[in-house]
């Protein structure tokens, strides 16, 4: 049985500039014909990792160019008293092991010692990288090391066994083109946030003065302008149950846990975009989980292809939410699908016919794992 876990979420920034492109502009894109505020897949999930941190370090892997620095920092204490130890051996010991992984090309390693790809890699993949160069230190240090050393580095990285694989790599999954067989597919997936409305972007002219000015010169010391939207966003992600669970070597309590951290987080985490400039910290205000077995997942943005528009005194969060419940009955009705949803519903919006109106942040996570947990039964 195929089990799909989806989260629709509605909420509502004040003005802000969460994520930026490449001039400096909130992102955006055009959807049913009008230009809607947008926050990438990338950013969200980006969001989640970091709150996966304050949850359990060994959750989050590393996304790095500078693994030999790491490496150095680990393994200098370990080998300091060993015969012939120098930082310049082992430095050299780390690059020649770096640069020995990879099955399709190898990794190269440039003068400031950076990889030439960016390496995604679990905090146990690293600590096995770390056990095989102590224990091949000095074979290392030869020209060229032996068949049975670059095995062990290339073991070091999980592939087909996931025992070493971090709960953010098992749901977001990983591709390194140097090692296409240590990829891993996603069994979730994260769709761009868009605005449920037509927006426009609008800027704020800032100045500053110099707090040590003479009092008799007029004028700014500073200048400059900074685009900001306001934007009510849909939100939306999916969970394949089963394959979080392969991923994780079966390990069921730990693909739980690290379900239910992923919806926490991506239900509380915030992206950090110039947050310093305009504090919008506003949590959704209506949240919808569905647990549903045998079907195709439902991204409900179509739900806001005609921009939501209303009218003085009326909440943009609540229409949208009426139209986004509007739009799961409607493609209820007509693909089926059975599940069980449960809303956090802050907006009063009438879920008739859609969903359990839950009370709380806490028993909408735990009454998730309910119904997930009798599904599987």
């Amino acid at each position: 049985m195929k089990t799909l876990i989806e989260i629709h979420a509605l909420q509502n920034f004040a003005p802000s500039n969460l994520n930026r492109d490449d001039t400096g502009a909130p992102k955006d894109a055009l959807f049913g014909g009008t230009r809607r505020a947008r926050v990438s897949s990338q950013c969200s999930k980006r969001a989640v990792r970091e709150y996966f941190k304050e949850q359990n370090k060994e959750w989050v892997a590393s996304r790095t160019k500078r693994i030999l620095d790491d490496l150095k920092k680990r393994l200098a204490p370990k080998l300091k008293d060993q015969k012939g130890f120098s930082e310049e051996n082992l430095v050299k010991a780390i690059e020649v092991a770096v640069s020995s992984l990879g099955s399709n090309k190898k990794i190269k390693v440039d003068k400031e010692g950076k990889t030439d790809v960016l390496l995604f890699l679990s905090p146990k993949e690293i600590d096995s990288l770390e056990s095989v160069i102590a224990g091949f230190y000095n074979d290392l240090l030869k020209k060229k090391p032996s068949d049975e050393v670059v095995q062990n580095l290339n073991d070091a990285i999980d592939g087909e066994n996931k025992s070493r694989l971090s709960v953010d790599v098992a749901l977001f999954g990983r591709m390194l083109a140097v090692m296409p067989e240590k990829n891993q597919n996603a069994p979730c997936q994260v769709a761009h946030a868009i605005s449920t409305h037509t927006v426009e972007r609008e800027f704020d002219f800032y100045t500053a003065v110099d707090d040590l000015k003479p009092e008799d010169t007029a004028g700014a010391d500073m200048m400059g302008t900074v685009e900001f939207n306001s934007a009510c966003f849909y939100r939306y992600a999916v969970v394949d149950w089963e394959k979080l669970v392969e991923n994780l070597q079966n390990d069921t309590e730990l693909a739980t846990k690290g379900l239910r951290a992923f919806l926490e987080g991506f239900i509380i985490a915030e992206p950090t975009g110039k947050q310093n400039t305009f504090a919008a910290h506003n949590p959704p205000e209506f949240v919808a989980v569905s647990v549903r077995h045998n079907t195709a997942p439902r991204n409900l943005a179509n739900a806001f292809e005609t921009a939501v528009r209303v009218k003085k005194e009326e909440s943009i969060t609540k229409e949208s939410a009426t139209k986004l419940v509007g739009k799961a009955k409607t493609l209820a009705s007509a693909y089926g699908g059975k599940g069980e949803t449960l809303v956090l519903n802050l907006v009063d919006a009438d879920l008739t016919e859609f969903g359990t109106k839950i009370d709380s942040l806490e028993d909408l996570l735990a009454k998730t794992m309910e119904a997930l947990q009798s599904g599987k039964g």
